[in-house]
């Protein structure tokens, strides 16, 4: 079996392929992650996913698939991580009562067939109205930090929210389903 390397530093998602017991390896992309807030949501999640992927593919030089997997929130535009506390607060007092779509960029590529494979998963989460006490107290936990929307849903952020429509893995970071769908079509190897 091909050896699986997740492009990736986030906790959540090696959290996500350890409850399947797949034996990975992390590998940490250098790309410079620069978003232009007003390009198709779709296309800079898929393409972010692609870059990480691809560098890692580079940087290896035996038999293995490379998943990479770039995260987005967007509500009108891209709505990145935040810079500070004061950007965290404006990026949830927006959210706030309203639906925003989470899209995650998933690219695979088998590292010595160079087969590459590039989609996305959609979920929508609709935001508590919640006032600016509930806002201060969400951000003093600090689980803001890195995070595209300025929430964690698997977390303390989960108060914030009235309702997903889609996967729930997919708002963490990786939509598990998606990805194993991807791998079995394509690679003919299965997460689980």
């Amino acid at each position: 079996m091909k050896k699986i390397i997740l492009a990736s530093s986030s906790p959540r998602r090696r959290e996500i392929l350890e409850k399947y017991n797949v034996d990975f390896e992390i590998m940490t992309s250098n790309i410079n992650e620069k978003i232009s807030f007003d390009e198709d949501p779709f296309q800079v999640a898929m393409s972010l996913a692609f870059q990480k992927a691809e560098d890692i593919s580079k940087r290896i030089h035996f038999d293995a698939i490379v998943i990479a997997a770039d995260t987005i929130v967007y509500m009108d535009k891209v709505i990145g991580k935040p810079k500070d506390e004061a950007d965290a607060y404006k990026i949830l007092e927006s959210l706030s009562g309203k639906e925003h779509l989470v899209i995650t960029g998933i690219s695979i590529i088998d590292v010595i067939l160079g087969k590459k494979i590039i989609d996305y998963e959609i979920t929508k989460v609709k935001f508590r109205k919640f006032d600016p006490v509930k806002v201060n107290r969400y951000i003093s936990t600090g689980e803001f930090r890195d995070k595209a929307g300025a929430y964690a849903i698997q977390g303390y952020g989960e108060i914030l929210i009235d309702w997903i429509e889609g996967t729930y893995s997919n708002v963490v970071g990786l939509p598990i389903v998606k990805l194993d769908k991807l791998l079995m079509k394509h690679f003919n190897m299965t997460i689980f």
